[in-house]
């Protein structure tokens, strides 16, 4: 990903708030298939199973995946093999009127993490099971109401043989933070409050964002 320098993360603290905050990553891969390249959306979730801290470019770090083992992407999938997961996070399109000033050019504000790694296929049933129940958990925890999964495990195991769960451990990641950056501070500090009055959330969410730009 193309990160001018004054778009790139303050530290490596915000992909990390991205990725656990956006968990419906597009994971891309390429192949020698006439059917590829393959791209498939999914929840990706930080292995539970993982210990220390995750580095300034996430390198080292394991997640984890899965997706529909009926899907092309899956048979395409080769562990060892390289692939790409992208974390779209708040976004919002900027309006000229917001700047008040002449000549301007509309703009998309945004914010992106795009992770490379390694995958590698699970092959058990158990492990598969274990993928499922770990990111139930995570997505329950963050964004559901805690819903208790135990009467429902019998279910996931007669339908988690459908299912390709993956190991993912990074290589690196960028991080993209496109929040008005190169604009005056006064510019910058009009789209954050017209972000933040805007009903809908990831305005409301970017305009957060802007607000813990350093400086």
């Amino acid at each position: 990903m193309f990160v001018p320098s004054h778009y790139r993360e303050p530290d490596g603290s915000w992909m990390i708030d991205l990725i656990q905050a956006n968990p419906m990553a597009l994971m891309a891969i390429n192949s020698s298939s006439a059917d590829g390249p393959f791209a498939t959306h999914l929840p990706v979730i930080p292995d539970p199973a993982a210990t220390g801290e995750w580095s300034a470019d996430l390198s080292g770090a394991t997640l984890l995946g899965h997706m529909n083992r009926a899907n092309p992407q899956w048979a395409a999938l080769e562990s060892g093999g390289v692939a790409l997961l992208i974390f779209t996070g708040p976004h919002g399109y900027v309006s000229p009127t917001v700047y008040e000033m002449a000549p301007a050019a509309p703009t998309w504000n945004f914010t992106s993490v795009h992770v490379h790694g390694m995958v590698e296929k699970i092959d058990s049933t158990e492990e598969t099971l274990g993928v499922v129940m770990s990111t139930v958990s995570a997505l329950e925890t963050e964004f559901g109401t805690d819903w208790d999964m135990s009467g429902s495990v019998d279910y996931f195991r007669k339908i988690v043989p459908a299912v390709g769960a993956f190991r993912f451990t990074v290589s690196g990641a960028e991080g993209m933070f496109k929040l008005s950056q190169e604009q005056p501070a006064e510019v910058r500090d009009r789209v954050q409050k017209s972000f933040s009055c805007r009903e809908h959330g990831r305005y409301r969410e970017t305009a957060e964002l802007m607000g813990r730009l350093p400086g």
